[in-house]
């Protein structure tokens, strides 16, 4: 796939002795111009996503140019849980900062947490859980939305156990099925939406996993999942996220590997970003990367019935393996920060990259 890389790395953080992975996190601007990205910094020994990773946060004066050292905001052992990942930022309807990140105490209860500051980050409230029940709920980076009612909307792909063991992996189903949780009064309460989100067909093992939702101009949510039947596959709701339709699949061509798209405030368009090469029978991978590689984007400009100006972050040639990938647009450019774990790494999530791209580069028409 011959497509021109865009941008160039303004953070690299490999890891380490004592910072075994360094993961997926959100942006957000500050109310003095800075930009705020907070992320997963894993600690200790293990990089796998049981092993002990603090939130922390770096801050740019310049755009996204150079970045500050870290910021630790938060700990696994405040909690009494395992980790902390898996961060979405948004700006609250009353102005607070939202800060949304998964406490991990196990198999058995690992959910989506909202914290708020009111003094633009200095100082967090006690969290309010987002999904109401306990269960196995992945809810990735960069996910969280507000739709133009106001309305909050968390994705959620549950897990269960086959058995009443919250320690033994074997017993981890990995056949995700969605649930959708909505607030209607700016993240203080929560709810389930009506119906979920399954899967009903022959030969996967991940059923729907890692979901995104994004608003489109008429109103309409468009769910995406990734799965390992070579696609993304995408549901919808007409009714602000109440119910869905069932899942049928999409056009973007995948591994088992998260989609993200993001709105363009300044055109509108849509922008995607992904790893379109699914695991066909006979492809070569490397395991480090699982398959997670090369990592593109596209925009469309009629509400994703097309997509267009196809650009690369990463290329096939590099190597490595790519993904969870968050998007912020500035003035001038936009912000990729993603997973991007080197052959040397051992494995495509332990190193944390983020590029900058001139908008003009990636949405060609501008402003």
């Amino acid at each position: 796939m011959n497509l021109e890389k865009k941008g160039v790395v303004v953070l690299d953080l490999p890891p380490g002795e004592g910072n075994p992975r360094n993961s997926e996190g959100a942006f957000l601007e500050l109310r003095d111009g800075r930009l705020m990205f907070a992320y997963s910094r894993f600690v200790g020994r293990s990089h796998s996503d049981d092993a002990v990773a603090q939130i922390v946060a770096r801050y740019s004066r310049d755009g996204g140019e150079t970045w500050s050292e870290d910021e630790v905001i938060d700990t696994p052992d405040r909690h009494g849980a395992l980790n902390l990942m898996s961060v979405s930022i948004l700006r609250l309807n009353n102005g607070d900062i939202g800060l949304f990140y998964v406490v991990r105490y196990g198999w058995h209860d690992t959910r989506l947490r909202l914290f708020r500051s009111s003094d633009e980050g200095k100082t967090w409230s006690d969290p309010v859980v987002c999904v109401p029940g306990p269960g196995y709920y992945v809810t990735n980076n960069d996910r969280v939305v507000r739709l133009s009612s106001g309305r909050l909307v968390v994705p959620a792909a549950l897990h269960k156990m086959r058995s009443d063991s919250t320690t033994d992996w074997r017993s981890f189903d990995s056949r995700g099925t969605v649930y959708v949780y909505l607030s209607d009064d700016d993240g203080r309460t929560w709810r389930e939406a009506n119906n979920a989100v399954a899967l009903h067909v022959r030969h996967t093992r991940s059923g729907l996993q890692e979901p995104g939702i994004v608003e489109l101009a008429n109103g309409v949510l468009w769910m995406y999942c990734r799965t390992d039947l070579g696609r993304q596959y995408e549901a919808f709701s007409w009714d602000g996220g109440e119910t869905w339709s069932a899942p049928e699949p999409s056009q973007f061509t995948s591994p088992c590997s998260p989609l993200s798209v993001k709105r363009n405030p300044h055109t509108g368009h849509l922008l995607a970003v992904w790893n379109p090469i699914p695991d066909y029978t006979g492809r070569r991978i490397e395991r480090h990367s699982w398959g997670r590689t090369p990592l593109i984007g596209a925009i469309s400009r009629d509400e994703g019935a097309t997509w267009e100006s196809h650009f690369a972050l990463e290329t096939e040639e590099d190597r490595g393996g790519y993904c969870y990938t968050a998007i912020h647009f500035t003035d001038e450019a936009v912000l990729f920060a993603y997973c991007a774990g080197e052959p040397e790494d051992g494995i495509c999530l332990s190193r944390l990259r983020i590029r900058k791209v001139p908008l003009a580069e990636v949405d060609p028409q501008g402003k």
